[in-house]
């Protein structure tokens, strides 16, 4: 189950693309029976969080928050976790690589998604098979 709360009502896209997306990257995954919540939010928000977990004083396009990593990470494991979206930081990006807004929205669920599985980028090794599951899993959506 993919819940979504969305801030930016006032910003003009598709959010059953971002739906669309997470769930394919459950999927895929092999995640059937699973929850995560989206909050769709503006620059101010996500830097204020950015800021309390990452400590990096500034926006940024996607946080996720994974709910079966430390302790006490296995009381729900069909809790995947939290993703955190900018919308107008999205809007900017979209703008910046020359697609939709949906399509970019789409590029992040993905991206956090795949985060709240276990994947990251913190290396090379880890960025390139993480990159090419994201572009798999975008393909798949049509993005």
């Amino acid at each position: 189950m993919v819940l979504i709360s969305n801030e930016c009502q006032d910003i003009d896209f598709d959010e059953a693309i971002i739906h669309n997306a997470t769930l394919t990257t459950l999927k895929a995954h092999g995640f059937v029976n699973y929850e995560l919540s989206i909050l769709l939010t503006d620059d101010a928000e996500i830097q204020v969080l950015n800021q309390q977990y990452r400590h990096i004083d500034a926006p940024t396009d996607v946080l996720a928050f994974a709910m079966r990593e430390g302790i006490g990470g296995d009381l729900n494991p069909e809790l995947l976790g939290d993703l955190v979206i900018s919308v107008p930081t999205a809007q900017r990006q979209s703008v910046a690589h020359g697609h939709s807004l949906d399509i970019e929205l789409a590029i992040l669920s993905v991206h956090g998604t795949l985060h709240l599985l276990g994947y990251d980028h913190q290396t090379p090794e880890q960025a390139e098979i993480m990159f090419d599951k994201q572009l798999e899993l975008l393909g798949l959506i049509g993005a």
